[in-house]
């Protein structure tokens, strides 16, 4: 599967689809970072997301994480979203030390270090909600708080997020903040460096905090379209405290540029985002740091994400 070939056809698909729809002002302008605009009440809207990630320092790497959605606007101020997610994955050769090595959504496989993983796997259902406190085009900022609970077969996940927003110029310059905490369970094999008879040495269920902060702007340019750039930081720790200091494992930041369409029935958005050479590993020592040329190679991090997102109202 060519992944860079199939991104580039779903954007330029998206593009031709949209060619005839007039604009809309409550589609997510961004690929990543959420704005405080929701869908008006009794509107229902079917949309589909693919997250590609892809390249490690050795090897070949890439996952294409699918979400279809259905999404009611229940009031003008409270979305209510269902998600469906599922994803394939492929590598090989891509780990540190040049073993093969799975991306943390497949972590409840043991992977042998010198095959090709090439696997799909349904991820689990989530729920998400979005009320809105605060509007940007009535109260001057928004501020809108989300929930996403997501179970599977093997993975549990609560997810947080305040969102802010700031319009400018007649609301063609959009802004929006994200803070998100995130806690993970996933059910993995016993770790056989583990001491016998401890909890790791079996298998069970490992946990984890991921705190992601969201900055991006866009720009409305012409009738419809917009332009933008995004900004995420990522941060883990081991367990579900994010508090505790010492558990802190990995950190990096991804930029890059996103391109919006928004018509009546019909929007698009396609986000590319690239791993900056910021990256920090506080769980290993340099000799077995998953850091790389000032970028982060753990299992949840690779050198780019792109995210494309479109969807229909009705």
């Amino acid at each position: 599967m060519n992944f860079r070939s199939v991104a580039i056809a779903g954007a330029v698909a998206a593009g031709l689809l949209a060619a005839a729809s007039p604009a809309l002002a409550d589609e997510p302008l961004f690929g990543f970072v959420y704005t405080t605009d929701l869908l008006p009440k009794d509107t229902v809207e079917l949309s589909h997301w693919t997250t590609w990630r892809s390249g490690k320092t050795h090897g070949s790497f890439n996952v294409a994480e699918n979400r279809e959605e259905i999404e009611f606007g229940i009031t003008d101020a409270f979305q209510l979203s269902v998600y469906a997610n599922y994803e394939y994955a492929e590598a090989h050769h891509d780990g540190i030390d040049r073993a093969t090595f799975q991306p943390e959504t497949l972590a409840q496989f043991t992977v042998d270090p010198n095959e090709k993983l090439s696997i799909w796997q349904f991820e689990g259902i989530s729920l998400e909600g979005i009320y809105r406190i605060l509007s940007p085009y009535t109260d001057g900022v928004g501020l809108a708080l989300y929930m996403e609970p997501t179970i599977g077969p093997d993975t549990r996940e609560l997810e947080s997020r305040i969102i802010l927003q700031k319009n400018f110029m007649d609301d063609r310059l959009v802004f929006a903040f994200n803070a998100t905490l995130a806690q993970e369970l996933r059910h993995v094999p016993g770790d056989p460096t583990a001491p016998p008879g401890s909890a790791d040495a079996t298998r069970h269920w490992d946990k984890e905090t991921d705190v992601n902060f969201g900055l991006a702007g866009s720009y409305r340019f012409m009738e419809n379209w917009s332009a933008g750039l995004e900004l995420e930081h990522e941060r883990e720790w081991a367990g579900l405290n994010p508090l505790a200091g010492h558990n802190a494992t990995n950190s990096a930041f991804y930029f890059g540029p996103t391109l919006h369409y928004g018509g009546e029935h019909f929007y698009a958005t396609l986000t590319v985002l690239d791993q900056l050479p910021w990256a920090s590993d506080f769980a290993n020592p340099p000799a077995d740091s998953f850091v790389v040329s000032g970028r982060n190679y753990a299992d949840d991090f690779e050198r780019f994400r792109v995210r494309l997102k479109f969807g229909w109202y009705f």
